[in-house]
């Protein structure tokens, strides 16, 4: 299996820096965690583009931050991963942080399902924000 990160774009948002930089850090986050790298693709889209898969596929008629589609086998990462550029911006606003910062935490949070990270009970969403908070600041940090 080949080990790679993907970004597309369903929309007019692009990633401010080199793709490279987000792909390596979340290598370092799978790896962090005693994972491997598999396939992961990261889709950048808006509200409505998002809504329409929460609808299609999950029966959900909510707006959303993100929606990972989770091929994980064993320790081997993948998945695809949908972002709404859209409620990361309303996100930012609400949480008072930068959009790159609720960027890294959502890309993350997405990351960590992966790696069977749950956030449906309190005590889960208290470790989970904990491992995003972690995972954040491994972004700064060159290998």
């Amino acid at each position: 299996m080949e080990a790679s990160v993907n970004f597309s774009y369903e929309t007019n948002f692009r990633l401010q820096r080199a793709q490279k930089e987000y792909s390596d850090w979340i290598d370092r986050v799978v790896r962090s965690e005693g994972f491997e790298l598999g396939e992961v693709s990261y889709i950048f889209c808006d509200d409505e583009y998002l809504l329409g898969i929460n609808q299609e596929y999950l029966n959900h008629d909510t707006f959303t931050d993100i929606i990972t589609f989770d091929y994980t086998q064993g320790s081997h990462v993948s998945a695809d991963i949908f972002i709404s550029v859209e409620r990361v911006e309303e996100n930012a606003k609400t949480f008072k942080v930068s959009f790159h910062q609720e960027l890294l935490r959502v890309m993350a949070h997405g990351a960590l399902h992966l790696m069977k990270y749950n956030d449906k009970v309190e005590e889960d969403v208290v470790e989970m924000r904990g491992k995003e908070e972690e995972k954040i600041k491994m972004f700064h940090v060159e290998r």
